[in-house]
């Protein structure tokens, strides 16, 4: 074979081989062509979600299935999801300027449903969420209850809301203390605070959370309660702050007794001809609440961050 044959035949199988490999390629490339929507998925519009903050328009759109009292303080003191009014109230009046509408503003007074809520019965309320805005400060002297449900007859409420309001003078507006309880299956107490525990970088290190306070400060304040692990969250502001969230299961559980009733801005013992012991610890509340909302589930975390995020935008 000559040398011109010879190369003539390595050039046409050069070329044979490389139009197989492109055409290999190409194969391959068309195969392996990425689906965009393997699973189906319906369309998503960016323009559903305009004005959107966090997914919702408003915080009425957060688990309304799971939304058991509602309080918007809107012009009356009803508690909307049963209708129910106040039998009592004490130093009570509105202001223009609540998160949402109006607010209900409180001058050492108090809000009293002498009424046993379907939805805080011991089978239907396991599992809870409290979001609420106020507008608090400290007093040096008397502690300061959000929200009771009460036991009649007993200082110590199945669920106190309790603000440790005596722990800093009033000129203090740098430090909120917040320490709710609950009664247990078994009698007994569990607590949480905002405090510091441990140093960074422990396992259970917390820092102290604590938001500016003052007449004119609104705060955001959550207790998220988890049935089935025992934990038990304080938020502030979108943040957890609670130190000590972990309290057992068993015995350990919340209980909601029967018959319960509904203080919001007291206890007993701060209203006229209701006291229940000589304990003078707390208060008639001095402040403003608005949007208290109670869900007999935990809520995600996302979901009360977005409480927050919503309020803060007046939704």
């Amino acid at each position: 074979m000559t040398f011109k044959l010879y190369y003539m035949q390595m050039m046409n199988n050069h070329i044979k081989f490389s139009l197989i490999t492109a055409f290999a390629i190409s194969s391959l490339m068309i195969s392996c062509k990425k689906d965009g929507n393997p699973n189906n998925l319906p369309s998503v519009s960016t323009a559903d979600y305009v004005g959107k903050i966090d997914g919702f328009n408003s915080s009425d759109e957060v688990f309304p299935e799971s939304l058991v009292a509602y309080w918007p303080f809107d012009n009356s003191k009803n508690e909307v999801k049963s209708n129910t009014a106040p039998g009592t109230s004490l130093n009570d009046s509105y202001i223009a300027t609540g998160v949402k509408g109006q607010a209900l503003r409180l001058n050492a007074g108090f809000l009293y449903y002498p009424t046993q809520f379907n939805a805080f019965k011991t089978d239907a309320f396991k599992s809870f969420a409290i979001s609420t805005w106020i507008q608090i400060s400290n007093n040096g002297s008397k502690r300061t209850m959000l929200f009771q449900l009460t036991r009649p007859g007993v200082f110590n409420g199945s669920l106190n809301f309790a603000l440790n309001t005596q722990s800093f003078p009033a000129s203090n507006v740098t430090d909120l203390k917040v320490q709710p309880t609950f009664i247990t299956i078994g009698g007994g107490t569990q607590d949480n605070i905002n405090t510091l525990r441990d140093a960074p970088g422990a396992p259970n290190y917390m820092p102290y959370i604590t938001p500016p306070i003052g007449p004119d400060k609104w705060v955001h304040l959550a207790l998220n309660y988890n049935a089935s692990n025992g934990f038990f969250d304080i938020w502030i502001n979108g943040t957890r702050a609670g130190a000590f969230p972990s309290r057992g299961t068993g015995n350990n559980n919340f209980k909601a007794y029967e018959p319960s009733e509904v203080i919001i801005g007291g206890n007993y013992n701060v209203i006229p001809g209701k006291s229940v012991s000589s304990d003078v610890s707390f208060a008639a509340m001095t402040g403003v609440i608005d949007e208290m909302r109670i869900y007999n589930i935990a809520l995600p975390d996302a979901h009360i961050r977005a409480l927050y995020n919503l309020g803060k935008a007046g939704k």
